[in-house]
């Protein structure tokens, strides 16, 4: 099992608190970190995309940095870890991502990725006049097969004349092509994003968190893909809070719980449960928490001193069929160095191999 991170691209990271260590999305923070990450030996990378935060005292994600732009800047200082772009399916023609990609690819052979969001935030694509209408919530994996499509004619030709429901291409050019495969991830958690990733992804990440969950989610995903002749790696995501005791470990959490930013946390469980099909951004809006900016208790979050997170690490590996765990921090800068001093040395598997 290896190791990737989410890069900090939105202001404050994923904990939506006063309390919480607070920063802007710079050039040189992401840069800095994806650079320590790649010397403690971790893998991949993944920026998320996002055009509209959720407001509240703390703005949270009202400022963020362009995730593909980012990423092929970020690429050109680093050597060898993977590093994917978010992708919002509505707001680029996949002939653009797949031009974009080509480039990138030429500035780190092989090391640059996409992953590709089907967009459930009504108000990030209503504010560009670029919301198809609510219906969309109900076809947007249908869109992104034909998004997904036209990203490999190109890639694989370097033309398309695809014509289907919502993309119609007349010789559609693209020279050069990449030199190298362009990696696709996806995050479907549906029953139809779970096929739309077997049919397109080559990583997908999983919301499965227990040993049985799973085992069951990969058995299930890789049946689905080996119906298609294909191979998907499967990602898991975990937020570590590490202190030097398990008791300093939760008071943190109770602190930044303490600090919550509840109009940003109400927003953005509003923003989720537009969506009533039933898909994964439905199902999110039911476990956002408005009183809290994190839970304790949820299996996504890995609490503890160092010894305690390189336990659930281990036990983590133990299950098998994880390709890496993307992991966010409270706090990337140091969080980041005290995972690598203090927990990495303690770990029973090769994270490196």
């Amino acid at each position: 099992m290896k190791f990737g991170m989410f890069l900090p691209t939105g202001n404050n990271g994923w904990i939506i608190s006063e309390n919480s260590p607070q920063y802007m999305p710079t050039y040189e923070l992401n840069r800095s970190i994806v650079k320590r990450a790649e010397d403690l030996g971790f893998e991949y990378g993944l920026s998320m995309v996002t055009f509209r935060g959720y407001g509240g005292k703390t703005e949270h994600w009202n400022y963020t940095a362009d995730t593909i732009s980012l990423t092929s800047a970020i690429l050109a200082t680093t050597e060898r870890m993977k590093l994917f772009a978010s992708i919002g399916v509505l707001a680029l023609h996949p002939a653009m991502v797949a031009r974009m990609a080509s480039t990138i690819d030429d500035v780190a052979p092989g090391r640059f990725g996409i992953n590709i969001t089907t967009g459930w935030h009504r108000a990030e694509y209503a504010q560009m006049g670029m919301w198809p209408g609510d219906e969309y919530f109900g076809y947007r994996y249908d869109y992104a097969t034909e998004y997904a499509t036209i990203l490999k004619q190109l890639w694989e030709t370097g033309e398309s004349d695809f014509t289907g429901k919502y993309f119609d291409l007349d010789n559609c050019q693209l020279g050069p092509t990449p030199a190298h495969k362009i990696e696709i991830a996806a995050a479907g958690a549906s029953p139809r994003g779970r096929r739309f990733a077997a049919e397109f992804a080559d990583y997908n990440f999983t919301t499965a968190y227990d040993r049985a969950s799973i085992a069951a989610a990969n058995a299930e995903l890789h049946a689905a893909a080996a119906a298609s002749g294909r191979d998907v790696k499967v990602l898991s995501t975990r937020t570590v809070i590490l202190d030097d005791t398990d008791e300093l470990a939760l008071k943190k959490i109770d602190y930044y719980n303490d600090g919550a930013d509840h109009q940003a946390l109400a927003n953005q469980k509003g923003h989720y449960a537009v969506d009533s099909t039933g898909t994964s951004s439905s199902a999110a809006a039911a476990t956002i928490q408005t009183y809290q900016a994190i839970d304790p208790d949820s299996p996504s979050v890995f609490a503890g001193s160092p010894t305690t997170i390189a336990a659930k690490f281990n036990e983590l590996a133990e299950i098998g069929g994880l390709e890496a765990v993307m992991l966010s921090f409270d706090d990337f800068r140091g969080g980041l160095d005290r995972f690598g001093e203090q927990v990495l040395p303690l770990l029973d598997f090769d994270f490196r191999a």
